[in-house]
């Protein structure tokens, strides 16, 4: 649950914020990173469009007037050039039906007048991922600080990718899907090889490589050892 906001399902999600107000933006991030979402940023409609287009991102906060390209032409080159059924929402001080009627004409599915509540803002980034077709809530897990997109195939850890193989990437969702319950080693083996069992240890293997790729340093694990049992992951 987003403890701060009171959502009864929560669900962290990916912003892109572009908006060449700094104060503006650093607002709008420090609120949305404090509601548990990961934020990331452009001053200018180009690097915007750029960051659209490439990253994995659940939805976009997109201002009208920007420095090298302007929020109309940006939404609608968006919706031209990519086949990402990303939400948009536009953030102006003009509020004229004209305006407005020009916003949802370049590809935009909602309006919001500045100045406006951070609260409000969050509340409709979240109603438009859960309206969008790329959001799946049983295909985002989450655990203390990591996050698994099963579709994208993507982890990060805080915020930050992280690269795991086919099998470190398959005992991380099991274990994920059955927090806070521990996994046993028969149930693990079985899940990753089936009714072939490999001759040496490799479930230690790689245990050890996704432990390699989670862990900080000086930190204790996240994968945790229940001895003579098997393993579960720690959540916050």
């Amino acid at each position: 649950m987003n403890k701060k906001h009171g959502y009864p399902f929560f669900q962290s999600i990916r912003i892109l914020v572009i908006e060449d107000n700094q104060d503006l933006a650093a607002n709008i991030g420090d609120f949305l990173e404090d509601s548990g979402h990961v934020v990331d940023y452009a001053m200018d409609g180009i690097f915007g469009l750029h960051l659209a287009v490439t990253q994995p991102v659940d939805v976009i906060v997109l201002d009208i007037m920007l420095p090298g390209i302007d929020g109309y032409s940006l939404c609608r080159r968006f919706r031209e050039e990519s086949e990402k059924p990303t939400p948009i929402l536009m953030l102006t001080a003009r509020d004229t039906l004209y305006d407005k009627l020009q916003g949802f004409d370049a590809g935009a599915d909602d309006y919001l007048l500045k100045p406006f509540a951070l609260e409000e803002l969050e509340a409709r980034l979240m109603a438009l991922v859960r309206r969008s077709p790329q959001y799946d809530a049983s295909k985002i897990l989450e655990s203390g600080p990591v996050r698994v997109d099963i579709g994208q195939r993507q982890v990060t850890i805080n915020g930050t990718p992280v690269r795991l193989n086919r099998t470190c990437f398959k005992i991380l969702v099991k274990l994920m899907q059955s927090a806070p319950e521990v996994v046993s080693r028969v149930d693990l083996e079985h899940h990753l090889w089936g009714d072939w069992k490999p001759v040496s240890d490799s479930l230690r293997t790689h245990i050890y490589a996704l432990r390699k790729a989670l862990d900080e340093p000086g930190r204790p694990s996240l994968i945790e050892t229940v001895v003579g049992i098997g393993f579960r992951i720690k959540g916050q």
